[in-house]
């Protein structure tokens, strides 16, 4: 009798292991489903948080497995200009030629917004929202290269979605709705 319920145990906890969370439990365990990779999840007993490893574990992709390198028509980058001073590393990509790179990127002033961006498909649909509070200038530049869909001769600008002043210098000034 112990030995069957030793084997049912050992069974529950080896599917418990295998179990994978939905997207937003991981997010509310403090995981980034899309974004953690199970070899994470290994190096966390080098810093004594063998805790948490089981919840990485049912978060993580396997390495092996290539990730989603999926491309999007569109995007908009959403920031707020009085967050600059917070984000400096999102105002240099703005103010520098970069975005210039990118026509289907529209970046959208939105008053008190954290840095956000909204991935859109063909038809305008959001099929994903990232937050990039923690993005350098390179990786911005690098993820648009990477998921927005090359646009084919044209012209090489972008939108920005703003008042209707043109005083192109004061990069602080306040947002209006």
């Amino acid at each position: 009798m112990q030995q069957i319920v030793a084997i049912l145990l050992l069974a529950l906890s080896c599917q418990q292991i295998r179990a994978e969370l939905t997207a937003a439990d991981c997010r509310e365990l403090g995981f980034i489903k899309a974004q953690l990779m199970c070899s994470s999840c290994d190096k966390l007993d080098d810093f004594g948080l063998e805790a948490i490893k089981p919840h990485c574990k049912q978060c993580c992709t396997l390495d092996q497995q290539p990730a989603a390198q999926r491309t999007y028509a569109k995007a908009i980058l959403e920031v707020c200009t009085c967050k600059f001073r917070a984000y400096p590393q999102i105002q240099a990509f703005i103010q520098s030629g970069r975005p210039s790179k990118f026509p289907n990127l529209q970046i959208k002033y939105v008053r008190g917004l954290d840095p956000v961006v909204k991935l859109l498909d063909a038809s305008g649909k959001v099929q994903e929202t990232l937050s990039i509070t923690k993005w350098n200038t390179d990786t911005v530049e690098e993820f648009f290269e990477t998921h927005l869909a090359k646009e084919g001769g044209g012209k090489s600008s972008y939108s920005v979605v703003e008042d209707a002043d043109d005083d192109e210098e004061d990069y602080l000034r306040t947002n209006r709705i």
